[in-house]
């Protein structure tokens, strides 16, 4: 936590008042690099659900903070719908592009999948791939 305001000026209040409250709730706010959670969510879509899940508590227990975009889109995007899916797809490339890692899960690559491993290899971004069970697999 920085003492300073982002114009630069010492903010003691502010600083004092997440300390107090770390200190109290026993937490540390430390830092969590974005990883971006790249799992089938077609086909199956509750176990699959479930699986996306598993993948980003995993990230969790990892130290990273979770990027799962297929657990959020389709809550209010139609999946079914060509145009709503590839909105759908295009914000979680977007998000893509601020994390530091993407994290490949399972032993299928759909389609979807494999678009997002393609622009991720394209645009350089380190890819980490990983069994359903969340054991790291070296490619």
């Amino acid at each position: 936590m920085n003492i300073r305001n982002k114009e630069g000026y010492m903010d003691t209040t502010a600083h004092d008042a997440i300390k107090a409250i770390e200190r109290k709730a026993k937490l540390r706010f430390d830092y969590h690099p974005l990883v971006y959670i790249c799992s089938p969510y077609a086909g199956d879509i509750e176990v699959n659900v479930h699986n996306a899940r598993r993948y980003s508590r995993h990230a969790v227990s990892k130290g990273y903070l979770p990027i799962t975009p297929h657990l959020l889109y389709p809550q209010f995007l139609d999946d079914g719908l060509k145009s709503e899916r590839d909105l759908g797809m295009f914000f979680g490339l977007v998000l893509m592009s601020k994390c530091a890692e993407v994290w490949v899960f399972g032993e299928r690559i759909s389609t979807g999948m494999k678009m997002e491993i393609d622009r991720a290899r394209s645009k350089g971004y380190t890819i980490r791939f990983f069994s359903s069970s969340c054991e790291e697999l070296r490619r």
